[in-house]
């Protein structure tokens, strides 16, 4: 875990962390959900596990399986899980208070033969139109590795669904929230010890580097990369070890300097506050990369980088009404400084500052450049949200918040465009730099595979061996 500067490791729900500012310092002071103080950051955990105890009384399960199973049921072992089936679910015990319902039809849905389910590429064969509504198992049997399914049909079918699947999945009641995931939120103190891997890292054939490239991207939102040749041929090379680059109306790999050769601000030499890119776009980059391949006859440009989910976790709490204003009001958006291309978001309205899906913040968009004309305002809502973004600014722009380095060629930096705020300083001179935009789906399953690689998650561990194809088991938590 990287070593940073003074700040709390905590651990929250998914929807969000509540903290209160200690001004001057960077720190949060409190979060939901505190864990430790340890080593500079806030260690969020977006959502969290509840796993059942094993059995506390076996007697006491089996007797209440005993009294209440249907007569199709076959005995169990003890230190199984019990089943049995009613007549529009399959209860499942884990232990004596806990039980989990799956109705008969979802069963039929998931299952994962090869009849039902291709095993090569990971799609539904089965017509779930033709699985009759009533439909009801004749026999479940709690087995060493999960439980088997007997169905109704003019041909003998049977499913299999592992435990751990079955757990992971269980609905009624939710006992796993969510998978588990961990952001890291930082203010200026991040100076002290930034994520950075070393290019041989990520250029080697093992992708051990690269996994932890990524992995830093993910905790921290951005991460450096030292030891980078100062060429664009090699920073495009080192993009592309993330996934395909994207290609917008400033190009696919750009190198530019202050030449004015788009119609964009970023191509002068004048400062730049902190911003997200594409607020313009309905579906913004994911991922930009920098490289600084030289500055001559001049000085300044140091890079600004902020955590935008770090700034909003303090604008939350100690502005709860701007937070729920700022998460709510539409900001349309557009790209206009070329003749040839007009951009704005679909909707028109754009979207919020701060984008949530089910109570989670999962973007910033922020661009005050950008922004179009806040004609939908209701009459009663203008002061507010004026008031409002003039204290999002206000926390933005704080000695606490804002992060400066001074990029040097050789060093490129990647930041999360949904959530880390970049801009720059003034400078003169010449100075040139290049990079990319990579999407944010395909940062995402490069992630994904990686981490299926090199730190599986418990189904995938327990069934690779006889339900892994073509090198993914067909129980994987994502399928």
């Amino acid at each position: 875990m990287w070593r940073s500067a003074p700040c709390l490791r905590a651990s929250t729900s998914k929807t969000g962390a509540r903290c209160a500012m200690r001004r001057g310092t960077g720190l949060c002071k409190s979060f939901s959900r505190v864990a430790v103080e340890k080593n500079g950051l806030v260690q969020v955990h977006r959502t969290f596990v509840t796993t059942p105890s094993r059995w506390s009384s076996t007697a006491a399960v089996l007797k209440q399986a005993a009294d209440t199973s249907s007569s199709t049921n076959a005995p169990v072992s003890a230190d199984l899980p019990v089943s049995r089936i009613d007549d529009r679910q399959v209860l499942v015990g884990w232990d004596v208070a806990t039980w989990s319902r799956y109705h008969h039809i979802w069963l039929r849905d998931h299952c994962r033969c090869s009849q039902c389910f291709h095993p090569i590429t990971k799609q539904r064969l089965m017509n779930t139109f033709e699985i009759p509504p009533d439909v009801k198992p004749l026999h479940v049997e709690s087995k060493p590795d999960g439980l088997e399914v007997q169905w109704p049909s003019s041909k003998p079918h049977t499913s299999f669904f592992p435990w751990s699947w079955l757990r992971q999945n269980s609905y009624d009641p939710q006992l796993i929230r969510a998978s588990t995931t961990e952001k890291i939120l930082w203010g200026s103190k991040i100076l002290q010890d930034p994520p950075t891997v070393a290019y041989e890292e990520v250029m080697a054939e093992d992708e051990k580097g690269l996994f932890k490239w990524l992995s830093n991207i993910d905790k921290f939102g951005f991460c450096f990369v030292t030891g980078v040749p100062p060429t664009p041929e090699a920073t495009e090379e080192l993009s592309c070890r993330i996934g395909f680059i994207r290609e917008t109306q400033y190009g696919k790999f750009w190198s530019f300097t202050s030449d004015l050769t788009k119609g964009d601000t970023a191509y002068t030499t004048l400062a730049l506050g902190a911003h997200t890119d594409n607020t313009y776009f309905t579906d913004p980059c994911g991922l930009q990369l920098f490289h600084l391949l030289s500055h001559t006859d001049g000085s300044g440009g140091a890079t600004l980088l902020v955590d935008g989910f770090y700034v909003a976790s303090i604008l939350k709490e100690l502005h709860p009404t701007a937070y729920s204003l700022l998460s709510r009001i539409r900001v349309p958006a557009h790209a206009a400084g070329e003749l040839g291309s007009l951009y704005t978001p679909s909707p028109s309205a754009g979207y919020p500052v701060l984008r949530h899906v089910d109570g989670e913040l999962i973007e910033v968009r922020w661009n005050n450049d950008d922004r179009s004309v806040m004609n939908h305002l209701e009459p009663s809502e203008v002061e507010e949200w004026y008031d409002s973004i003039r204290k999002w600014y206000k926390l933005l722009t704080s000695a606490d918040s804002e992060y400066w380095v001074q990029l040097s060629p050789g060093t490129a930096v990647v930041v999360d465009n949904h959530r880390v705020l970049h801009g720059r300083s003034v400078f003169d001179g010449k100075r040139r730099m290049c990079g990319a935009y990579i999407g944010i789906d395909e940062y995402r399953s490069k992630l994904a595979v990686l981490s299926e690689k090199f730190t599986p998650d418990t189904i995938t561990r327990e069934t690779m061996s006889y339900a892994g194809v073509n090198g993914r088991s067909v129980w994987h938590p994502a399928l």
